[in-house]
């Protein structure tokens, strides 16, 4: 297993949680890594990702709520989401990819997943 989130749970509205992801083998040190995340019967959806400068992108509706970081040596992966909304619950996915951020082609390597939930 190359990736492995943890940090989800259940949180009030305006709520604030952090998600970690771990990368480990060929997925550490990845160029490009990001959060993705989805609801059942739905579209799943990117929510930020971070290049290998440190540049983010964010899904317009997470930007300035959410936070992507990643550590000195890409091995670990962050998600600050704060003002949380109900809206926002969904299983959320963290993505690893050399090529990813620079390209719409999907990211080739996927962690488990870890639910959020707010309400």
């Amino acid at each position: 297993v190359q990736l492995v989130e943890s940090g989800g749970g259940s949180v009030q509205v305006g709520g604030s949680l952090t998600l970690s992801c771990k990368a480990s083998g060929n997925a550490a040190g990845s160029h490009c890594m990001g959060w993705f995340r989805q609801v059942p019967g739905k579209k799943r959806e990117e929510v930020a990702r971070i290049d290998i400068d440190d540049i983010a992108q964010y899904l317009p509706s997470v930007k300035g709520r959410f936070t992507i970081s990643v550590d000195n040596g890409r091995n670990n992966l962050y998600l600050q989401m704060n003002s949380l909304r109900p809206e926002d619950t969904a299983k959320y996915y963290c993505v690893a990819d050399d090529l990813f951020c620079l390209s719409d082609d999907a990211p080739s390597r996927w962690g488990q997943g870890t639910q959020v939930t707010v309400s």
